[in-house]
């Protein structure tokens, strides 16, 4: 299949190339363009010189337009799953619920709106905030959910006016460029542009005057160099970074439920998830049962090429995250005791085996370091004054669990914790209409709800007056 990016309407090749590397296999499988700097100033130009007009369309078609583009890429959605699979190295399965949660996005946003806020209507003023569009808007994805992710940018963007520059990942460039053809035929020339670049095009987007917004999700040592390139032009930015995510299991939880939702929450797309569970602290009245039942499920996975049935955990994206994550296994090795897993799978590809690490002490860079590999540090506590000293004592405020039987408990303690997402019960659950936003250095502003489609509009104040000064 030749793939080819989409730069004001038209699909485009590149003298440049970019291998595309299946990790399932470690080695490359097909091609794709790479933008030249040229190439990306045409995207920018062709993006501002579409906007005026497609703000100016009624939202109704803009909402029209999103819908088409859920369709077009349902009617395709295997084309896409087995892509997914074959650059980002997941199962198939979950290849297929990134799809379906791409198109659900999609509709989803189509159907939100920001309404004019009426702040004050009396005898001396009329004050609204209105909401329009901001411009160019850039998006900087990275390689676990490289559909998704660019989905849930693109929409709100989209549907309030402003334009739209899709940078994936230079690992899993090729869906992103299956949703530039997509809309190619679904909006007009400039309003979607997707290029590619080898991780050397950010600073030219992040600092161009003509970029209004900056869209980033990855590592938070990038995003610092996001946010620094962006205050050049003090462009508006969201960033969605990294999360060292605690779950929290209290003497009273239910030990079969909590292992098996934290298993979901560790282990799904190989935990690769920044909202990921990367830590447990279980009350030691149930932590070695909890350790048994965590242990019992990574047993249970099938580990391998995401395009094989049956297989439950894929490869690790990438080289670079499979080093990573031998790093962290010789970690576990040194700092804790391995009771299921603990080993890389022989032969090619970036394989590893579910690993649960139990004994292991609090300070251990596998416990306050992101890993961001299916390795999960499990730890007893007695006083839960000191877990929570030690869940808020990092850098990282993204998401976290907690188990128990007692809902006012619980919610209790989710009130001590400082996290932009804290799940009772359960973990890794996210929706359209739910805000999801990061504490301290694991973002700023949010997406999602009526408050991530605000991040891609400039609030207006609009103030009549009524009487004489």
């Amino acid at each position: 299949m030749t793939y080819k990016m989409l730069v004001d309407g038209e699909l485009l090749d590149s003298a440049l190339r970019l291998d595309v590397v299946n990790p399932a296999t470690g080695a490359p499988w097909a091609s794709a363009p790479r933008a030249t700097a040229g190439q990306a100033e045409l995207a920018v130009a062709a993006a501002k010189r579409a906007q005026p007009a497609w703000a100016a369309l009624p939202i109704e078609q803009r909402r029209k337009v999103l819908l088409a583009l859920a369709d077009r890429i349902e009617a395709d959605a295997d084309t896409y799953a087995r892509t997914i699979v074959a650059e980002q190295g997941k199962p198939l399965a979950e290849a297929n619920l990134e799809v379906v949660h791409s198109c659900a996005f999609l509709r989803a946003f189509a159907g939100m709106t920001l309404e004019p806020e009426v702040l004050q209507d009396d005898a001396a003023y009329r004050i609204e905030v209105r909401h329009r569009p901001l411009g160019v808007v850039v998006a900087i994805t990275p390689w676990n959910f490289p559909l998704l992710i660019a989905a849930y940018k693109l929409a709100p963007a989209l549907l309030l006016g402003n334009t739209f520059i899709l940078k994936p990942a230079p690992s899993t460039p090729l869906s992103a460029l299956l949703l530039g053809e997509a809309a190619a035929s679904l909006t007009p020339p400039g309003v979607v542009n997707v290029i590619v670049d080898d991780n050397d095009l950010g600073p030219l987007l992040s600092t161009h005057p003509d970029v209004q917004k900056i869209s980033f999700t990855g590592s938070t040592a990038t995003g610092r160099k996001v946010m620094a390139n962006a205050a050049s032009t003090l462009k508006r930015l969201t960033l969605e970074l990294g999360g060292n995510d605690a779950a929290i299991v209290l003497e009273d939880a239910d030990v079969a439920r909590a292992a098996a939702g934290i298993y979901g929450g560790a282990f799904f797309n190989a935990g690769q998830v920044c909202i990921a569970v990367k830590r447990v602290y279980a009350h030691r009245n149930v932590y070695d049962a909890l350790c048994d039942a965590l242990a019992a499920l990574a047993r249970q996975a099938v580990v391998g090429d995401g395009s094989m049935q049956g297989v439950t955990v894929g490869p690790l994206q990438n080289e670079q995250q499979y080093a990573k994550a031998q790093h962290y296994m010789e970690i576990a090795h040194r700092d804790g005791t391995v009771i299921a897993g603990g080993q890389f799978r022989d032969g090619q590809g970036f394989f590893v085996q579910p690993t649960i690490v139990r004994d292991i002490g609090a300070d251990s860079p596998l416990v306050t370091e992101e890993q961001f590999a299916p390795i999960l540090p499990v730890l007893p506590y007695a006083d839960l004054d000191d877990v929570v000293t030690e869940v808020n004592a990092g850098e990282y405020g993204l998401g976290g669990s907690i188990w128990s039987s007692n809902e006012a408990k619980a919610t209790a303690l989710s009130e001590r914790l400082t996290s932009g997402t804290i799940w009772i019960n359960h973990h890794l659950h996210f929706a359209p209409h739910v805000p999801f936003a990061g504490a301290k250095q694991s973002g700023l502003g949010a997406e999602f709800g009526d408050e991530g489609l605000a991040e891609f509009a400039q609030m207006t104040v609009v103030s009549l007056a009524r009487t004489a000064a």
